[in-house]
């Protein structure tokens, strides 16, 4: 990326250099469009579950940025020589309906002959230029909000192996498909400084983008962020996706971890999620708002830390 020109277009009101969830383009003073792309290859056997799961992980990047998600194009890689259309038309379903469900119309796409199988979106919505949620805007005494639990990577890597139950695949694919939608609303309502979606980089690459972008630091609290049971007994049997081990390494120079923190929950903090939660800094004065907003709308989302000046290490895991 270090190659590619700086964008230079006035009209551009984030572009990559905060490595943010999605670009925004102003078409008025009272209106931009923000536009993300995602796609990825199966992680679970169920063709209109899968769909389900990619729509949701697209339309995700739009959430976080405090937009509204308003066209979607369909992007499919698929082996013909392997799999029936049948296949295609449940994965498109899947999708088509999680769209669907978030309000979103898909009005076309493109479908090229791949000997992998991908499926995803690309995703267009709307939002008022001076409310653009980034993740830049994290300041020092601000508490960190996350609205799921992390571990999907761990468990989904355990299943491909043939070895997780078919209730844990229910429950992970529960958390997967759930749309940040009604919590990126509540994010709107009340007013917050910052906000990301935790997907592939895991949690604390993430968050480490934030920091970077925010010029502050982060302090986690290991006991209050929410780790799914499975992810637990998946990981202490070795199912470690080879992007989560990647995380660990990447965000080491910017990471201290407390010494009783072992091996294991560093590779769950570092987890590659897919659809996960957002992660979200907000004034401690608004806290309790959130708090209070989020019980109403029944959506877990704990404070699992807390924003600092700018520090050595622009992370902390206590």
């Amino acid at each position: 990326m270090e190659k590619l020109p700086g964008v230079t277009d006035p009209r551009v009101l984030v572009g990559m250099n905060t490595a943010d969830d999605a670009g925004v383009i102003r078409l008025h003073d009272d209106l931009a469009l923000v536009q993300s792309v995602d796609f990825f290859t199966p992680i679970v056997d169920d063709p209109y579950v899968y769909g389900q799961i990619s729509a949701a992980n697209s339309l995700s990047d739009i959430y976080a940025m405090g937009g509204t998600p308003l066209s979607a194009l369909n992007i499919v890689g698929f082996p013909k020589d392997i799999f029936s259309l049948d296949v295609l038309a449940e994965i498109l379903r899947g999708g088509y309906d999680k769209a669907r469900e978030g309000n979103t119309a898909i009005i076309g796409g493109h479908t090229i002959s791949d000997d992998e199988l991908k499926y995803g979106l690309a995703v267009t919505g709307t939002v008022h230029p001076n409310h653009i949620l980034t993740n830049s805007g994290a300041r020092a005494g601000d508490l960190l909000f996350l609205t799921k639990p992390i571990g999907t990577g761990t468990i989904t890597t355990a299943l491909k192996a043939g070895k997780g139950s078919a209730e844990m695949e229910k429950r992970v694919c529960r958390i997967m498909i759930e749309l940040n939608k009604q919590a990126s609303e509540i994010c709107r309502q009340i007013g917050i400084h910052a906000c990301t979606d935790i997907t592939g980089f895991g949690l604390l690459g993430h968050a480490l983008e934030m920091a970077q972008a925010s010029k502050t630091g982060l302090v986690f609290q290991l006991n209050r962020i929410p780790v799914l049971e499975d992810a637990k007994i998946t990981a202490r049997g070795g199912h470690i996706p080879g992007g989560s081990r990647a995380n660990r390494l990447f965000v080491a120079p910017h990471v201290h971890y407390a010494e009783n923190i072992g091996e294991t929950e560093q590779l769950l903090l570092n987890d590659a999620q897919t659809s996960g939660g957002l992660l979200i800094s907000v004034s401690e004065k608004k806290a309790k708002l959130l708090q209070q907003a989020f019980s109403r709308a029944e959506i877990s989302a704990p404070i699992v830390g807390h924003v600092t000046e700018l520090q050595d290490q622009a992370i902390r895991v206590v």
